[in-house]
């Protein structure tokens, strides 16, 4: 196909014919899965309390559908903790690290974030390993001794780890993964992986305020045998007398959960189980990220702000837009959200200004192809009243 200029894209002004029928593109609260009302969720656990046999079997079953579409062994327990994939990652780090040196990876506004926690508010002597927006810090140099912290999937940089092949096999420290927009949409090693978080409003499009942490023997470990230097508030604590407190991992809150949120979460499983499963949802999150690459590439005014597709995100793929400012993409994001052809596809506030388009599975591919020429059009509406 032709490549469209910027000088074509300011040219073509006239409104697109079609749009996308769903044009949820926002990286969290994500699109929720095709066919989603709130007519079809199971309503009986609603009133009840989650300490009921009825809550408790909601959560666990939650938590089995977890296991069995991620695919994760029965050697790792999986838990609903409070606020989100912050929450989880907080509860992780403040619960662990301190046992042995740390490295911090950050690459992004959210890696950044858990420096600042580890380094300011738990004052470790963390080694920090830094990169630009689009960019990945040298993964090589991180010493298998420490503990290590990152983001899988950096969602306001869209910016991915290339597996795990960096994270050695006989390490002797823990890797805590923040996966928020990284599960249900890639592969993820768990042999590799020893502390796993992420909030199910990102790839399967729940409700916010509810946090997963995946742990593996070695981060069990690390709880029944280290006590950390500073206090812990109660729902970061999840041992007592020195032992694991299983009735998190078996649907037991720490906290009161939204049993409303929760049967969201099991109705988007749901559909995940009904559809294949893990591969159906890896398949639709690359077909998404490929569909919108094609435009792209048609397109000599966008750019991927990551530069190697081999590290680029198939969730949050974040773009660069020709000459744009802050007030080009915000003009941009409310011309398109005026229309009711994309919602909230401005980059993160953090981020150099560009666009950030979802493209994980609950996002219809043909929504995707739609999207194009409505960026032409919003491209060429505010370059005109800049």
């Amino acid at each position: 196909m032709t490549e469209l200029t910027a000088a074509d894209a300011c040219s073509a002004s006239a409104k697109p014919a079609q749009k996308p029928v769903r044009p949820h593109f926002s990286s969290g609260p994500c699109a929720k899965p095709p066919g989603w009302s709130p007519q079809v969720l199971d309503t009986r656990v609603m009133g009840r309390s989650h300490r009921s046999k009825l809550g408790k079997a909601r959560l666990q079953h939650a938590i089995d559908l977890t296991r069995e579409i991620l695919q994760v062994p029965d050697t790792h327990r999986i838990g609903i903790v409070p606020a989100s994939d912050t929450g989880a990652i907080e509860m992780a780090m403040w619960s662990m690290l301190g046992a042995r040196p740390v490295t911090m990876l950050a690459w992004e506004s959210f890696g950044e974030g858990w420096v600042t926690d580890v380094v300011k508010q738990l004052k470790l002597d963390a080694t920090v390993l830094k990169a630009p927006y689009g960019e990945l810090p040298d993964l090589t140099t991180v010493h298998p001794d420490h503990d290590v912290v990152f983001t899988w999937n950096g969602t306001t940089s869209g910016v991915r780890v290339p597996g795990g092949d960096w994270i050695a096999d006989d390490r002797q420290g823990l890797t805590f993964a923040d996966a928020t927009s990284a599960v249900f949409a890639m592969d993820m090693p768990w042999d590799k992986l020893d502390v796993t978080s992420f909030s199910w409003q990102k790839v399967m499009g729940g409700e916010g305020g509810h946090g997963v942490l995946i742990l593996g023997p070695r981060a069990v470990e690390r709880l029944e045998s280290h006590v950390p230097a500073w206090p812990l508030p109660k729902i970061f604590r999840m041992t007592k007398g020195g032992k694991l407190i299983e009735g998190i991992f078996k649907g037991e809150t720490i906290n009161t959960p939204s049993m409303l949120a929760v049967e969201d979460y099991i109705l988007a499983l749901e559909w995940a189980q009904g559809i294949g499963g893990l591969n159906a949802l890896i398949g639709r999150s690359t077909a998404n990220a490929t569909a919108l690459g094609r435009i792209v590439e048609e397109r000599d005014w966008l750019g991927h702000l990551a530069a190697d597709p081999a590290t680029r995100s198939t969730t949050s793929v974040c773009l660069t837009v020709e000459g744009a400012d802050e007030a080009l993409i915000k003009k941009m994001a409310a011309l398109l959200e005026a229309e009711d052809a994309a919602y909230d596809v401005a980059g993160y506030r953090d981020a150099p200004p560009g666009l950030r388009i979802w493209c994980g599975a609950t996002v219809d591919t043909a929504d995707i192809e739609a999207l194009g020429p409505w960026l032409d059009w919003a491209y060429a509406e505010a370059k005109a009243s800049n």
